[in-house]
């Protein structure tokens, strides 16, 4: 065998060092060595900067390098997703992002400027915000059974709010009428605010779908009646409320999550050390206290987990939308 000049051989060495510092070659053990920056879709105050916010801490803390959160709010949240999407793949500018981009806002609109599917891969969830099926204390009902009698003795009579057309709360109030047989009218406000508002006036719809964090201050006041939560089991944040299975409405499990995400390409070994990283840091009990404290629920996946997650959403959701004859809109 003919051996190696040492010139080439030096410059071999020096090609395999560059080699190994190209984006696919990252390394696990040389992440993190900078600042990580996480990009939420929404202003500074809400859900997902709360999450943002927390999950920062947390990896900061592990591995001692700043990790910033960099609000990006607009535009559904698509002008976050965009400058996340198309940063470098190598770790260090990640999304934190919901089911709202991944799951609905495809089902809405027809002429999304990003396919959240394939810009993105999944990292792992953060917690999980379940909805609460909850009434006026005027409306003659104090179970779900006594709810879908009441429906089905005055069908399309009683209306159900919602916070928009083809939102979560539009899609529980279509799916829960194609499961029990009942006839709704559903009344689509803008936003989340004035459909609560109406509902707590006692003059306006009878039912609402609404999220554990938005509406569970007024259960616990005596404002609203909640009848069931839409959670596996027994709500962490209202454990006093039967789940749906509990109250006879089998596969009633809804609700909206929140998530990381790192761009296309981004090396697996990172993704795996992320996602070990947040699955150490929400099973702490303080992350978990503050994340229950504000109305949401701790979700513990892997990445494979986490896909599968966001696939069965969009398989359920797609079929409920079909259904009902839910028409796309234009962004």
């Amino acid at each position: 065998m003919t051996a190696m000049h040492p010139m080439s051989r030096r410059t071999f060495v020096a090609a395999m060092g560059a080699a190994s510092l190209l984006p696919g070659s990252l390394r696990a053990d040389q992440y993190p060595s900078k600042t990580i920056r996480l990009v939420a879709s929404y202003p500074p105050g809400g859900g997902t900067d709360f999450m943002a916010r927390l999950i920062a801490e947390r990896l900061q803390a592990k591995w001692g390098q700043p990790v910033v959160v960099d609000n990006r709010a607009g535009g559904l949240g698509v002008i976050g997703a965009q400058a996340a999407a198309t940063a470098k793949p190598d770790g260090y500018t990640l999304y934190v992002g919901s089911s709202d981009l991944f799951v609905l806002l495809p089902l809405q609109y027809q002429n999304l400027p990003l396919d959240p599917a394939a810009s993105f891969i999944p990292i792992a969830p953060i917690a999980n915000q379940y909805q609460v099926v909850v009434v006026h204390p005027s409306v003659p009902v104090n179970s779900l059974q006594e709810l879908v009698a009441l429906a089905k003795s005055r069908p399309g009579q009683m209306n159900f709010a919602s916070q928009g057309t083809a939102t979560l709360g539009h899609l529980a109030g279509e799916l829960f009428q194609a499961r029990t047989g009942t006839k709704m009218t559903h009344i689509a406000y803008k936003g989340t605010a004035p459909a609560v508002t109406e509902l707590l006036s006692g003059q306006g719809p009878t039912v609402m779908f609404g999220m554990m964090g938005t509406v569970a201050a007024y259960v616990k006041a005596g404002k609203l009646r909640a009848l069931a939560v839409t959670s596996p089991g027994h709500s962490l944040v209202l454990p006093q409320v039967p789940s749906a299975a509990e109250a006879g409405l089998r596969d009633f499990v809804l609700g909206a999550w929140n998530g990381v995400f790192a761009p296309a390409g981004t090396p697996a070994a990172i993704v795996d050390q992320l996602n070990a990283a947040i699955r150490e840091a929400l099973q702490m009990p303080e992350a978990a206290d503050r994340l229950t404290k504000a109305g949401f629920e701790p979700v513990i996946a892997t990445p494979a987990e986490f896909t599968a997650l966001i696939k069965s959403d969009q398989q359920k959701w797609s079929q409920v939308v079909r259904d009902a004859g839910i028409q796309k809109q234009t962004l």
